[in-house]
C-alpha cells in the first residue's frame, strides 16, 4: 500500500509545481519569490524539461520498478513543455513586418546600456539607422544622452535630452530619454513619482500637443529587492493613465507579471498594451544577449495607448556585442484609424 501512496502523493506534488510553474497567475503567485524569475523563462523551463524527460525514459529502461512512475512523471512534463510552447506560440516568436513610414507615425528605440557600455557612436548610429523619434535609455547619463543627440543633430534629426539621475555614483541609476524636435519641445513632470531604486521618467509636450513619454526602469526582482519590484510594477500602471501615452525602457518584468495590473479591457498595464504582443513579438527575449533570443527572456518593452497601433516591431540582435547585456527594441506606431 505505501508503495503505492508514495509514488502517487510525489507525481501529485510534481503535477502542482508544474502547474504553478506554467500558469502562476491561476493561484495569484507570478511574484512570488523564485517563481516570478522562473516563470520569465519559459523557453528555457521547456529544455529543462526535455532533458527531464529523456532522463526518466532511461530510468524507465534500467528500473522496472520505477517504470510506472518514471512514464508519469515523463507524461507530466510533457503537458508542461506543451503549456509553455502554447503560451509562448500566442505571444509570438517574431514578425519582422514593417508597414511603410507614413509622416504621422512615430518610431520608438529603447536600450538598457549598461551604464553607456556602448558609447555614444553606438546609440547614435542605431538611432539614425532606425529614425528614432523616441530614445528610451535606461542606464544612461545625462552626458551620453548629450553625446548621442549631437551625434543625431549633425546626422540632421535634432533631438531633446531630459535625464533623471538619482545620483552620481553608478550611471544604472540614471535613465535618459531622447525625443526628436519635430515632435515639439518637452518638460520633465515632478510630481508623478517615480520607480523606486532606478529611476524612471515622464515627460509632457510644452503645448500640450503629443503624447506623453515615460522611460521607465523598474529594480529587477532579486532577492532583497522584490517587495521594490512589486511596488515599482504598480507605479507603472498608475503612471500610464491617460489617452495618449507611450511608455518603453527596462521594465525588469515579462507578460507573466502583469496579471495584477491589468485592465478589464485588455490593457497590458495601466491604460498601457505591449506592443510585442500586439504584433507576434512578446515571446523573443531581449535579455541577457549571451543567450539567443528565443531562449531569453523578454523584458525590453514599448507599450502604447490604444490612440497608437504598432505597424512595426523588432528585437535588434546584431547588437549583441556592443556592451550591453540587453537588446535594443525598435517600434513603430503609427495613428489608430479608430
Amino acid at each position: 500500500m505505501i508503495r503505492r501512496v508514495i509514488p502517487a502523493a510525489l507525481l501529485v506534488a510534481i503535477a502542482i509545481v508544474l502547474l504553478i510553474g506554467a500558469w502562476p497567475q491561476l493561484f495569484g503567485l507570478e511574484l512570488a519569490p523564485l517563481i516570478a524569475q522562473a516563470v520569465s523563462l519559459r523557453a528555457v523551463a521547456v529544455i529543462v524539461a526535455i532533458i527531464a524527460i529523456v532522463a526518466l525514459g532511461f530510468i524507465g529502461l534500467l528500473s522496472r520498478r520505477l517504470r510506472r512512475f518514471a512514464a508519469s512523471a515523463a507524461l507530466l512534463l510533457i503537458l508542461f513543455s506543451a503549456v509553455n510552447v502554447a503560451v509562448l506560440s500566442t505571444r509570438g516568436f517574431g514578425n519582422l513586418g514593417f508597414e511603410t513610414a507614413s509622416l504621422t507615425d512615430v518610431t520608438v528605440l529603447t536600450w538598457n546600456t549598461l551604464g553607456d557600455a556602448p558609447g555614444s557612436a553606438a546609440v547614435a548610429d542605431l538611432a539614425i539607422e532606425q529614425g528614432a523619434d523616441i530614445i528610451t535609455l535606461p542606464e544612461t547619463t545625462e552626458a551620453m544622452g548629450v553625446e548621442v543627440a549631437e551625434r543625431m543633430s549633425q546626422a540632421g534629426q535634432p533631438m531633446w535630452v531630459l535625464t533623471t539621475a538619482f545620483d552620481q555614483i553608478s550611471k544604472a541609476r540614471s535613465t535618459t530619454v531622447l525625443i526628436s524636435s519635430a515632435l515639439g519641445q518637452y518638460q520633465k513632470v515632478t510630481d508623478r513619482g517615480s520607480t523606486a531604486q532606478l529611476p524612471s521618467i515622464i515627460v509632457e509636450p510644452v503645448n500640450g500637443i503629443g503624447p506623453t513619454i515615460i522611460a521607465v526602469h523598474p529594480v529587477a526582482p532579486i532577492p532583497g529587492e522584490l517587495s521594490t519590484w512589486h511596488s515599482d510594477l504598480d507605479w507603472l500602471a498608475t503612471a500610464c493613465a491617460g489617452d495618449n501615452v507611450i511608455m518603453a525602457g527596462d521594465f525588469n518584468s515579462t507578460l507573466d507579471h502583469y496579471a495584477h495590473i491589468a485592465h478589464a479591457d485588455g490593457a497590458t498595464i495601466g491604460d498601457c498594451t505591449d506592443a510585442g504582443a500586439l504584433s507576434d513579438n512578446a515571446a523573443v527575449g531581449t535579455w541577457p544577449t549571451s543567450i539567443p533570443p528565443l531562449l531569453g527572456t523578454p523584458i525590453d518593452h514599448v507599450m502604447l495607448t490604444d490612440n497608437w497601433r504598432v505597424s512595426g516591431m523588432r528585437v535588434i540582435e546584431s547588437r549583441d556585442t556592443a556592451g550591453s547585456d540587453h537588446r535594443p527594441v525598435v517600434v513603430q506606431l503609427s495613428p489608430s484609424r479608430g
